[in-house]
């Protein structure tokens, strides 16, 4: 396990953030890490990764309501005519923990990004899809589009973003964790995992 140097200076218990952090970390070799995890100054939330110190920074809004509706930028890009948009893709948070992990996720991917020698420039979409498989395949997250509807794994969730950073996997772990194939669960922070591949039932 990377050795972490953490201070918490919101009113979230430390115990369940760390062993959330811990669990996102596991297998990865991302050295002495910083993390620091704050209250923001009005943001609904914001991060920023600090390559060369190894050092995360969250900032958490006071003000936020749950479930919340995080935006991301997962969404594949698409051509109508000349011009090319991108749909906005949301997933639902529970709480501050959920908005404070993605956030975390979505930095972390940044460093694994430099960790592996890769070309750090304009990976935003890659994080917010690193964060938010892991948000579905762990916390039980789901992906929605602009009217609610469940949009298919397949339109988000068409890079192999492991793969790109796994020179930066932690050398003493020899198989890359699986997606689990059991049925709907709940972890030991009381969030409903969801293994399973979103399909589209009716047409949220």
């Amino acid at each position: 396990m990377p050795k972490i140097d953490y201070e918490n200076k919101t009113t979230l218990a430390d115990e369940k953030l760390l062993r959330l952090i811990n669990d996102a970390i596991h297998g990865w070799a991302i050295g002495h890490a910083t993390i620091r995890i704050r209250y923001s100054r009005g943001a609904d939330f914001s991060g920023v990764c600090f390559y060369q110190e190894h050092r995360i920074l969250v900032n958490l809004g006071r003000h936020l309501k749950f479930p919340y509706k995080l935006k991301t930028h997962v969404a594949r890009a698409k051509t109508i005519g000349r011009r090319w948009i991108k749909p906005l893709y949301s997933i639902q948070v529970a709480d501050s923990y959920q908005v404070v992990l993605f956030v975390f996720l979505h930095e972390l991917y940044h460093l694994l990004v430099k960790q592996a020698k890769r070309n750090p420039r304009q990976k935003e979409s890659m994080c917010d899809r690193f964060a938010t498989r892991y948000m579905v395949d762990h916390m039980g997250c789901e992906v929605r589009d602009e009217s609610k509807r469940l949009v298919p794994r397949s339109d988000w969730d068409f890079q192999n973003v492991e793969a790109f950073v796994a020179a930066a996997r932690d050398r003493r772990i020899r198989q890359l964790r699986q997606r689990p194939q059991s049925p709907v669960s709940t972890n030991a922070d009381g969030y409903k995992a969801n293994p399973q591949e979103q399909l589209v039932l009716f047409a949220c």
